[in-house]
């Protein structure tokens, strides 16, 4: 979660103060699991999976329905935020440090894993850099009451969590992931890499065969899983992954969806100046960013697109390539 920090108006503090007063009833309650809709997931979980419903129930019973976690998803940085605010929270100068130090310590695990998926290990390091600090901030929500909350209290995106609330009860009995334990963030993300539940079961790796995937402690898990994951996403090594752009034009090409809606050759026709070992007809996505000094220009190509499969947000994806930019020029080893 992000926090941005300073003084708060004296009556901004009495107000806070005093809503403290009912935060016990409104920080958390027990999910009812006569509803309607968790009656309904129950038996679907029966039905799909052949789960004990009376297993499920008895879990879902424990589920604490946070306000807290509402409160977060209402708010993610990447829509929050503006690019001048968002970059400085994770291309830092610590995180860049300790993007090398990581490095360093993990240098062949990262090498070999990143040679044999076939994915730069630079992006491998930032990324777990970006999504945990390297590990130390791996969330501190139970997944339970997480999933439970936005599944059956989020209406926006409930038939999303919902599949994740499913999938996880599926991830327990496949990997021993611990329903009542495991923790994660606002959003149900488990581990140093911050996989969802259907991510853990589509792309997490047992890595040092050890018959058990742990992506809270086990660094071979984690680098291979995140490799892993880019690999099926479709990562060309030695591509382009982003390059900074000038444009003359007025309007950008290809739709302002995310995705790679143009190319190289249309940016180019189009006005837009930008180096790049990439052919004419290679994909490509024009993005537009508010920067310190006004509006900063972006070319993205396939390899950006692949971050965004990671979180699907562009300043998120950005962030994660300057980030492992940085701490290439900190390491003095070849991009």
């Amino acid at each position: 979660m992000i926090k941005i920090n300073g003084r708060l108006p004296t009556r901004l503090l009495a107000g806070m103060l005093a809503s403290l007063l009912l935060a016990p009833a409104l920080h958390a309650r027990s999910l009812d699991t006569d509803k309607d809709d968790v009656v309904s997931f129950i038996a679907e979980m029966h039905d799909k999976h052949g789960l004990d419903p009376e297993m499920v129930r008895t879990t879902l019973a424990q589920a604490e329905i946070k306000q807290g976690i509402l409160d977060a998803i209402s708010k993610p940085a990447e829509r929050a935020l503006k690019w001048f605010e968002y970059r400085p929270i994770f291309v830092t100068e610590k995180r860049i440090s300790q993007g090398h130090e990581f490095w360093d310590t993990n240098h062949d695990l990262v090498t070999r894993i990143g040679e044999e998926y076939g994915v730069a290990p630079q992006v491998l390091v930032a990324i777990v850099g970006v999504e945990t600090y390297y590990g130390r901030i791996t969330g501190g929500h139970r997944v339970l009451d997480a999933l439970s909350t936005l599944a059956f209290e989020y209406p926006p995106r409930s038939k999303f969590f919902r599949k994740q609330l499913e999938e996880f009860f599926v991830l327990s009995g496949e990997s021993g992931v611990d329903l009542l334990s495991a923790t994660g963030s606002y959003a149900g993300a488990m581990g140093s890499p911050q996989f969802i539940p259907s991510s853990f079961r589509a792309y997490a790796v047992d890595e040092d065969g050890d018959g058990r995937i742990d992506l809270w402690n086990n660094w071979q898990d984690v680098i291979a899983s995140v490799a892993n994951y880019f690999k099926a996403h479709g990562w060309h090594q030695g591509e382009d992954v982003a390059v900074r752009a000038t444009r003359k034009g007025k309007t950008i090409p290809g739709s302002r969806e995310l995705g790679l809606k143009t190319t190289v050759g249309a940016l180019r026709a189009a006005g837009w100046k930008f180096d790049t070992t990439l052919g004419e007809d290679a994909p490509a996505m024009a993005i537009k960013l508010q920067g310190v000094n006004g509006p900063e220009y972006w070319v993205g190509f396939n390899n950006f697109y692949v971050i965004t499969r990671y979180n699907h947000s562009v300043m998120y994806a950005l962030a994660v390539h300057q980030l492992s930019r940085e701490i290439v020029h900190r390491t003095k080893l070849p991009e």
